[in-house]
């Protein structure tokens, strides 16, 4: 195919895509009242803030964000974060499903979100599709795949990562040849012996400067390059999903071929690698650096004051702005923006994701008499290997732990999932409560 007349890494050559998720049912409680991109993270960002930031460090800024479900504070977030001046074209603009004369269904996958919006993306001039998940964590300069891609006169370049056996078996795998095109796409293998198979070459580890001995796999990170007119073609048929339908499908008929990234990258899908993807940002050297300046992640400008410490022991933790935090101890936690945690309280492998406003006095006073806690956390309080969602009222004299109980369950206060408590936005814990 031949290529663009344009320089692979201009701005005006690429849209980028950022697909939003679906209902997020593994993230739950996080997604019961926001979308997957709208979960807080680190304190002080969101997840869709990631790929955004790469889009924009990587000289990328007309993007769109595709959603459906509890869309509301992912726009508000939207449009009070990313703004560009008149003059550079740039835009991040939300397109939520929507039902109209001709289309009654919502969006049935990534391939059918992206079917459905072609009328706004054919409005662009664009030789390139970029394609994006909005639910991981990442960096990565895009322009180095859109090399690739043009080098390799490729129809797709799909982005992968050398992962070992046991992640391999939860991932889509893909096999290639020494010219990195991919021959060979498994969805989750679980077989022995299919896995074997897929085993990247270790004499193609010097070629794709892969570092190590051990076994590998090349693991789609669900990043895609596509050509304008090879996207248009793939989608003029049925197919719901890029991974599902339209990779395996393109693989053998067009030129499809793997960029290998060598990074962090961590598929925040479940409350178990949310919960240890943030908890890891706490120490020395988190394996996702948030103080890499020659790439930085933007997010909402909130205009908060300095936090301020009141005697407070604090070990390995992130206290994001505008908190209040009182004589207590905090080891191994985060701790949101607008948070207060109250004097003789612990906190451990604990998340607080803060809250939208400032209580104000008036709203303290009327709760206090009807025996509710204010939002944050009350006096003498133990909470460990927790998430706190935004706004929670938690009482003095509690204690919030998963210890002792199922892996799994609900209860009218709060979830636990993959072993992890979870009080829910808005949620009250009365003061003395025992979780």
């Amino acid at each position: 195919m031949p290529l663009s007349k344009r320089a692979p890494t201009s701005t005006d050559s690429v849209l980028s895509i950022i697909m939003g998720g679906g209902q997020g049912t593994r993230l739950f409680p996080l997604t019961r009242e926001r979308s997957k991109p709208a979960v807080p993270l680190a304190g002080k960002y969101r997840l869709v803030d990631i790929p955004i930031s790469n889009c924009i460090n990587s000289g990328l800024k007309r993007v769109y964000l595709l959603t459906q479900f509890n869309s509301a504070s992912l726009h508000r977030h939207i449009s009070q974060s990313y703004k560009f001046d008149h003059f550079s074209g740039g835009f991040v603009e939300i397109l939520a499903a929507e039902q109209t004369f001709t289309n009654t269904s919502w969006y049935q996958g990534t391939a059918d979100a992206v079917r459905k919006n072609l009328v706004h993306f054919l409005n662009h001039d664009f030789d390139y599709a970029l394609i994006l998940s909005g639910d991981q964590l990442y960096r990565m300069d895009y322009r180095r795949i859109l090399a690739q891609h043009v080098e390799n006169a490729a129809d797709l370049t799909i982005a992968t990562i050398p992962v070992g056996r046991t992640e391999a078996q939860s991932l889509g795998i893909m096999q290639i040849n020494p010219e990195r095109r991919i021959t060979r796409f498994v969805e989750k293998p679980k077989d022995p012996a299919v896995l074997d198979s897929l085993k990247l070459p270790p004499e193609l580890y010097p070629t794709l400067e892969i570092q190590g001995d051990q076994e590998f796999f090349l693991a789609s990170m669900g990043i895609y390059v596509f050509n304008r007119e090879i996207l248009l073609k793939l989608l003029n048929n049925s197919f719901t999903d890029f991974g599902k339908d339209i990779i395996p499908t393109a693989i053998g008929t067009h030129r499809v071929f793997s960029y290998v990234f060598q990074g962090y990258w961590e598929d925040i899908g479940t409350i178990r690698s949310f919960f240890e993807a943030n908890l890891n940002l706490t120490t020395e050297l988190p394996r996702f650096n948030f103080f890499d300046m020659s790439s930085p992640i933007f997010t909402r400008p909130r205009f908060l004051p300095a936090s301020k410490i009141n005697g407070a022991q604090i070990d390995h933790a992130i206290i994001s702005d505008g908190c209040i935090i009182n004589h207590s101890r905090i080891t191994h936690s985060i701790v949101g923006v607008r948070s207060l945690v109250d004097r003789d309280s612990r906190l451990d492998r604990t998340i607080l994701l803060g809250s939208d406003y400032f209580e104000s006095a008036a709203s303290i006073t009327e709760n206090q008499n009807a025996g509710r806690p204010r939002i944050g956390i009350g006096c003498n309080t133990q909470i460990e290997n927790a998430i706190i969602d935004k706004n929670a009222r938690i009482g003095s004299n509690c204690v919030i732990s998963p210890a002792g109980k199922p892996e799994n369950m609900d209860h009218p206060l709060c979830y636990i999932r993959d072993g992890i408590v979870i009080i829910p936005k808005n949620g009250v814990i009365p003061h003395g409560t025992v979780i």
